[in-house]
């Protein structure tokens, strides 16, 4: 039943005593950010605006607006999810085992009809289509579309970590990854270069990659989610997608788990979500449109692996979904002119691995590698030696080492180390205390080599100079230099003062100082408990005054309790008119008699 013309002392009853968590949730969900809010009866009387009660039924599924519309029409109970959604919002409150709305969410509910939203009847219809079951033929085909769509949406998703982990995304600051970066995942990925936000997104969701100081890298679990099965990848990639989803997308898209969907899809969530409009289409697609890549669902139809997603959770989803996956093969082709050609999906250790010594040149259900000067320099860099290298590919190899590869690798275990950048102490103006900075230097004993880093275009911007001792300088720290010559493909390393060989790790740029949003539900609570009543309980003598300040002013009827001298309490049906000197004055609704009441002996104030 609605809640009398009182609706805004009701509701703010309720809210003095919800929790800080439950306040925050409130006004989250029903998205409040004002902060002119002084008290709990302000946050109430702004939940119960017209506008604010219309923005809260649209994001609400029909099931829950029945119930809330049944209420306002004399009911007393209904479906407990129900029940609990409107509490959550806002729109409903219980009382001793009883809920009832408030009457301005039941005037907006009953204006529905005249603006072309069902009414309480409509409310209550069943939904208008019935589900089909997905046919077995059927299902055959969705299944090997969807274990499809998995595999290389998987796949993709791996590239994207492996080339943010090699060379970190730049962020712009308008949001989205800078072009240029965008094209080099595209490629790496083999995906167009419209799929790169997508999989970027699900990688984030995924927790593989992160934003740091405007720049995108792979996170500290990202390397072992590399080393896992492809349908463990999957796993992690589509238990991500399920945790996400809100809990009324989650039913629905739960109920419909082993049914078509088909081209009445769009009418059922038009009819699930009647006032919802275009925006909660929107928001139900960009869930659906994760799913499809995931194989989740094919042309609106789940498939195995998304119905026991649905029902039965992701390791059961995993477990099917590796049954559709092509076989992993440890095995690979070495070709005479330096490809590396695998049959079949690598496995993931061997795949590392070879990543390490080896640039992806195409990726499918047979992928294809290739070795060069540069990619064995990676290697070594990383502590590779020639004859782990080839102990690693003899191991790997189905056809043995054909002889240029094995040239190469010589070659570039040879080279090795020709180039060497280290720190040294030089003085700006010689004798002169004080005027010693450090510096990074390169050398190396092939002067032509040397002769060409200095020429080079492509490293001007580390301003390389020729000191006496025929090293170049900079004034860049050593960590810049080697990896803007390891980038440029020098075989380079990096020493010690007593020529040891360091391994660097490429720095992250500085954390940037970013504006933290602020989350208006928090600032509001705080607020509202700063400014709070220090008196205990929910009958103190400052809040019931400022529940009949709000009564004489809403000119409403309420209940007064009023504790004899001997303990015994009196309750009065009034309509507050006036509070002064510790005296109330109202009109008793029962007798029609004009009573004065002193606010001392009240003790509690209700609803009419």
């Amino acid at each position: 039943m609605p809640v009398s013309s009182s609706s805004a002392l009701a509701l703010a009853a309720r809210l003095r005593v919800d929790s800080d968590d439950e306040l925050v949730a409130l006004l989250r969900a029903r998205e409040v950010r004002d902060s002119g809010i002084r008290d709990f009866f302000d946050l109430a009387e702004k939940l119960l605006d017209p506008a604010s009660i219309q923005l809260a039924l649209s994001r609400l599924d029909r099931p829950t607006l029945a119930v809330v519309s049944a209420l306002g029409s004399g009911a007393t109970t209904g479906d407990d999810r129900a029940l609990r959604v409107a509490r959550e919002w806002g729109l409903v409150v219980e009382t001793d085992g009883i809920w009832s709305t408030f009457d301005a969410v039941t005037n907006v509910l009953q204006g529905w009809p005249a603006i072309g939203l069902p009414s309480a009847a409509e409310l209550a219809e069943p939904a208008p289509t019935t589900l089909e079951p997905v046919s077995t033929v059927d299902l055959a085909v969705t299944d090997a579309a969807a274990s499809d769509r998995a595999f290389t949406t998987t796949a993709g998703v791996a590239e994207i970590v492996a080339a943010v982990e090699r060379t970190p995304a730049r962020e712009l600051a308008r949001g989205g990854i800078a072009l240029p970066d965008s094209r080099r995942l595209a490629e790496a990925a083999s995906v167009d270069l419209a799929d790169v936000p997508a999989l970027q997104r699900i990688a984030e969701n995924a927790g593989l990659i992160a934003l740091e100081g405007g720049f995108w890298f792979a996170s500290d679990g990202a390397n072992d989610w590399m080393l896992r099965s492809t349908a463990e990848r999957w796993s992690t990639l589509a238990g991500a997608w399920l945790e996400r989803l809100p809990d009324d997308i989650r039913e629905l898209l739960g109920d419909r788990s082993r049914a078509l969907w088909g081209e009445h899809f769009e009418e059922y969530l038009r009819w699930f979500f009647p006032a919802g409009g275009e925006r909660m289409l929107e928001r139900v697609e960009t869930h659906t449109r994760a799913a499809a890549l995931l194989g989740i669902i094919v042309n609106q139809a789940p498939s195995s692996p998304g119905t026991a997603l649905l029902s039965s959770g992701v390791d059961v989803a995993a477990e099917v979904m590796a049954t559709h996956f092509p076989r992993e093969v440890d095995g690979v082709y070495l070709q005479h002119d330096l490809t590396i050609v695998s049959p079949g999906p690598l496995e993931p250790a061997l795949d590392a691995r070879l990543r390490t010594m080896a640039d992806i040149e195409s990726r499918a259900l047979a992928s294809t590698y290739r070795m060069s000067s540069s990619s064995l320099n990676r290697a070594l860099s990383l502590g590779e030696t020639a004859a782990s290298i080839t102990a690693f590919l003899e191991g790997i190899s189905l056809t043995g080492i054909p002889q240029p590869l094995a040239y190469v690798i010589a070659e570039s275990a040879a080279r090795y180390g020709l180039v060497r950048v280290g720190t040294v102490d030089q003085e700006l103006v010689p004798g002169v205390a004080g005027s010693v900075v450090r510096r990074a230097y390169v050398r190396s004993s092939d002067e032509s080599l040397l002769r060409t880093i200095r020429v080079d275009q492509g490293l001007s911007p580390l301003s390389l100079t020729e000191a006496s001792d025929g090293r170049l300088t900079s004034r860049f720290d050593a960590a810049t230099v080697f990896w803007a010559l390891a980038d440029a493909r020098y075989p380079v390393i990096a020493e010690a003062a007593d020529g040891s060989v360091l391994s660097l790790e490429r720095a992250r740029p500085p954390q940037a100082a970013r504006a933290t949003a602020t989350d208006h539900a928090v600032s509001i609570v705080e607020r509202l408990r700063l400014l709070a009543y220090e008196e205990p309980g929910a009958h103190g003598a400052a809040w019931i005054e400022h529940q009949l300040d709000v009564a004489i002013r809403a000119k409403v009827t309420i209940t007064v309790t009023v504790t004899m001298p001997d303990g015994t309490d009196i309750h009065y049906l009034v309509q507050p008119t006036s509070l002064a000197s510790g005296r109330l004055r109202a009109l008793d609704r029962t007798s029609d008699i004009e009573r004065t009441l002193p606010l001392s002996h009240i003790t509690a104030v209700t609803g009419a």
